[in-house]
């Protein structure tokens, strides 16, 4: 689930992602109560099934809890952290439009959260793939400048596009660093100080192609999942 906000006295808006129906809005009745408030947690999985007089209308969800998983990251504010941000981010997507690509990455980033070592990278990789799911994909296969595929080392802020390290020298204050572990089919563990360099390169073009495009700006969690990043780099 991404989010449940409260409605009424005792109910609750639930909003889930799914395979099917993508982004999916629907009342849970009793949903603010004292047993619902552990279920309903952004990250945890649940089982649901829902009814509505129309396809358009709110309806209602029935719910059973499948996989606690923000209570398996009690311990973990880091992982919480990016677990909170994961689900915000999920927000940007329109309501009920499958992308089922995008659903299976969330899931995988989902099944990392526990290992710290690996989660980071998984989330930059998995920010990436919703750009490239919504139609602002980067390019990180070869140099905008000289189509060149080696030694790329930048990318250009404003074409989302690689530049190799011998033609982006010279401006390389005004591009972002293309972190190593982004370059080829690579995935799994990176240095903290790559993870936050991955993270201000997705958050620059999530603000600027999706958040900014509905006046709205990067979610809280994050932003402080990116700040948090780049204290542990330092």
């Amino acid at each position: 689930m991404l989010s449940a906000r409260a409605h009424g006295e005792t109910g609750a808006i639930l909003e889930l992602f799914t395979r099917e129906q993508g982004r999916h809005l629907g009342l849970v009745h009793g949903g603010a109560g004292r047993r619902m408030r552990s279920v309903l947690q952004p990250g945890n999985k649940l089982a649901a099934h829902w009814r509505g007089r129309l396809s358009e209308h709110l309806g209602t969800y029935q719910v059973e809890l499948v996989k606690p998983l923000a209570g398996l990251l009690m311990d973990d504010p880091l992982a919480l952290l990016g677990l909170s941000a994961a689900s915000a981010i999920c927000s940007i997507l329109p309501e009920r439009e499958a992308h089922p690509a995008l659903y299976d990455g969330y899931e995988v980033l989902l099944d990392t959260m526990r290992d710290e070592d690996v989660w980071p990278a998984v989330f930059v990789r998995w920010e990436l793939g919703l750009l490239q799911e919504l139609g602002f994909g980067l390019d990180l296969t070869q140099c905008a400048a000289t189509g060149s595929r080696d030694d790329l080392a930048y990318v250009s802020p404003r074409s989302g596009s690689a530049v190799s390290r011998g033609a982006g020298e010279i401006y390389k204050e005004r591009l972002f660093r293309l972190p190593g572990f982004l370059v080829g089919s690579q995935a799994g563990a990176a240095e903290a100080a790559d993870v936050a360099e991955g993270l201000r390169l997705t958050g620059h073009f999530l603000e600027r192609h999706l958040f900014a495009a509905h006046e709205r700006h990067l979610p809280d969690a994050r932003i402080r999942l990116m700040e948090k990043m780049a204290a542990r780099a330092e």
